[in-house]
């Protein structure tokens, strides 16, 4: 008798968290993930998000596209407000107001998360507050005006780190911040794309299942910022992942696991040629950020491998 395979397709709640008629941009991946991962979250979380590009497009008064019990705070202290839902929610738990305790998501962009919120999100971290901190990483302060934030990477021009004849644009390279989360021993630790949507969703779901401060950070490809066709969101975030500009990895418990490897990586020029912001580098700049690519792609091979 032959045998066979049957192809079971992954299947997600219908039912959208993250209601339609935001006002984000035309192409806006930051948007499309913060749909996959409150599919993810389902009804019974309580989201504390720092100011930025999905408080304002998502919020204007009197309207909410938030399907869920949302609070916003300011760039600076999301984790404090996720820390003080925490422990509230421990003493009603413990005094037998509510049965089933709500997990605590904060969420925030790279500026609020690498920046101005490291402060607040580092304690919570240290003191081992149970929830979850998803980034909406676009490289950028994109609401305020594509200013450089600590997560632009080396060679992107913004509006603070212009390309001109004194320098290539950003003149720092990216700052890891999973591997910060990693330093601080919390239990779990993730990097994921909208354009992997069910490993986004498979990480969240992780994440919320574990005990203690969790960190996923997500790559959020923006075309008005990064200066690409609206229609090429998914492409940008799937070249980002086959370049090794942000490979998708999981720390759990002091291992790391790759979630796509790849025999070799694609050139990162595929990934930069599309993006405005890239366009002035010339060959030696295009090339020593591939040979930091794939210096710290063996890095992270490395640490799977240990």
């Amino acid at each position: 008798m032959e045998s066979f395979s049957v192809f079971v397709p992954k299947l997600v709640p219908k039912k959208d968290y993250f209601a339609p008629g935001h006002r984000a941009c035309i192409g806006c991946a930051e948007a499309l993930a913060v749909r996959q991962v409150t599919k993810a979250l389902g009804r019974n979380v309580i989201v504390s998000n720092a100011t930025g590009c999905m408080e304002v497009v998502s919020t204007p008064f009197p309207t909410t596209n938030w399907r869920m019990p949302w609070i916003h705070t300011l760039f600076e202290n999301a984790s404090a407000v996720a820390s003080g839902i925490d422990s509230a929610l421990k003493v009603l738990n413990k005094k037998g107001f509510i049965n089933k305790r709500p997990k605590v998501v904060a969420m925030g962009g790279d500026g609020a998360t690498l920046d101005i919120g490291l402060q607040s999100l580092s304690g919570a971290w240290e003191r081992g507050q149970d929830f979850l901190y998803v980034c909406y990483d676009n490289e950028a302060y994109m609401n305020t005006g594509i200013q450089r934030s600590s997560a632009t990477p080396f060679g992107a021009s913004t509006t603070t780190s212009p390309a001109g004849k004194l320098g290539p644009g950003q003149t720092r390279p990216k700052k890891d911040l999973p591997a910060i989360a990693v330093a601080h021993n919390i239990p779990y630790v993730a990097t994921a794309c909208p354009s992997y949507p069910f490993d986004l969703m498979d990480k969240v779901k992780r994440a919320m299942a574990i005990p203690g401060p969790t960190y996923i950070q997500v790559l959020s490809p923006c075309p008005t910022g990064w200066r690409y066709p609206v229609d090429l969101s998914i492409r940008m975030g799937r070249l980002a992942v086959e370049t090794g500009a942000f490979p998708l990895y999981e720390y759990e418990n002091g291992k790391y696991k790759l979630s796509f490897d790849f025999p070799k990586l694609r050139p990162i020029r595929d990934y930069l040629a599309p993006q405005g912001r890239f366009r002035h580098l010339r060959d030696a700049e295009v090339d020593q950020i591939q040979e930091n690519i794939i210096r710290e792609w063996q890095k992270l091979k490395d640490k799977v491998e240990a």
